[in-house]
């Protein structure tokens, strides 16, 4: 892969779509992670948040990061009182 051109996500088939300069393309399935570490609708919401606001940083957790560990160290549990 070369340099990266452009980080967007795409509705029409929920993904993050990373294009590279030499033509070559990463998908990533929103879908799928959500499915895979949202554990609750929280974790869910911020991954939501990162997909729509901050779609490289979203890719860069996914390909570099640990995303369950982000998750555990940034999202809020705020239970309903009674």
């Amino acid at each position: 892969m070369k340099t990266l051109v452009s980080c967007a996500y795409n509705m029409d088939n929920c993904c993050v779509e990373l294009k590279f300069t030499d033509g070559s393309m990463i998908a990533i399935d929103t879908i799928a992670v959500e499915n895979e570490v949202g554990d609750n609708m929280y974790q869910r919401s911020e991954l939501d948040y990162l997909i729509y606001n901050v779609p490289l940083e979203y890719a860069d957790l996914i390909l570099n990061g640990d995303l369950e560990k982000y998750l555990k160290a940034v999202t809020q549990y705020k239970p309903i009182d009674s």
